[in-house]
């Protein structure tokens, strides 16, 4: 199907024998689309096609929005393949318009043929309440297709596409009952490991000094700056800076002893106040080779 003329492919001929996809055809594949459903859904896809008010784009638009609905529900073969037909010239035409915008030299077909697959294999992410919806979701998966193909290429030093362009591609999810039991149980694991370690890193927080916790609250709750948390606490921007780097580094070192099954080992820094190791009182503000064992 991919190799066939885009030339050919989408026209809604008004005529009964005009085109590929001239009306009286068009009936023959929707009677074989429907064959085996349900008679509101072969009147819909009918009154669509004799409607005298539409012109072609509107016929193509209400008709592929019909079609992917039938393949989300049924997933049948024939629909997709007259969704085909009907949308190739038009979704190649974005596929070529978006690689001739960056640049690029990639085989339209060969990406044509990507967005289609997606199509394939995404059905449930398919919302047909407007009658235009396939026209905007495709195009959507055209623009997430072409800029992963793109993506590929520039990891391999061909290419290069704007960072904000790069799309949320999303990977196909685990189907069936287990998968979504085992999506369900890794959730929950997720979250039990979560508040364990939530639990831990208040755990050994409590444990740190009055300054160290001081400090931390200061940058990481009240999201102070550096300078002003050392402003808040009367000491100089390094030292702070060093406050606070050691006491982190105390609460992820006692958390990994723990994950390790090991004691912890946190100890709260001695007051910069007191007199230190040699007999001499720190400076103002200063920090002890003994504010922190580790």
């Amino acid at each position: 199907m991919i190799g066939q003329d885009p030339r050919a492919a989408g026209r809604l001929e008004p005529g009964d024998s005009e085109g590929p996809l001239g009306r009286r055809i068009l009936l023959d594949r929707v009677g074989e689309v429907t064959v085996d459903l349900d008679q509101p859904a072969a009147s819909r896809l009918t009154g669509i096609i004799e409607d005298p008010g539409r012109d072609a784009e509107s016929r193509r638009d209400a008709l592929a929005t019909q079609l992917m609905e039938i393949f989300r529900l049924h997933k049948s073969r024939a629909a997709f393949g007259l969704l085909f037909e009907l949308n190739r010239a038009h979704l190649l035409q974005q596929v070529s318009a978006r690689l001739r915008r960056y640049g690029s030299k990639a085989d339209p077909n060969d990406v044509l043929q990507e967005v289609f697959v997606n199509i394939y294999r995404y059905p449930h992410r398919f919302n047909c309440e407007r009658e235009d919806a396939f026209r905007v979701w495709s195009a959507t998966i055209v623009r997430n297709t072409v800029l992963k193909h793109l993506r590929s290429l520039s990891r391999s030093g061909r290419a290069e596409v704007p960072f904000e362009d790069l799309p949320e591609q999303p990977e196909p999810s685990c189907k069936g009952p287990l998968g979504g039991a085992i999506e369900s149980e890794s959730t929950q694991e997720c979250n039990r490991v979560f508040v364990t370690y939530l639990h831990l890193y208040l755990r050994f927080y409590t444990m740190l000094s009055e300054r160290e916790q001081r400090a931390i609250h200061l940058v990481e709750v009240e999201t102070r700056s550096y300078r002003e948390a050392a402003q808040e606490l009367g000491i100089k921007l390094e030292n702070l800076k060093m406050v606070i780097f050691r006491a982190r580094r105390k609460i992820h070192r006692s958390m990994r002893r723990v994950f390790e099954g090991l004691p912890p080992d946190v100890r709260p820094a001695r007051d910069p106040r007191s007199t230190n190791g040699r007999g001499t009182k720190s400076q103002s503000g200063g920090i002890n080779a003994e504010d922190v064992s580790l």
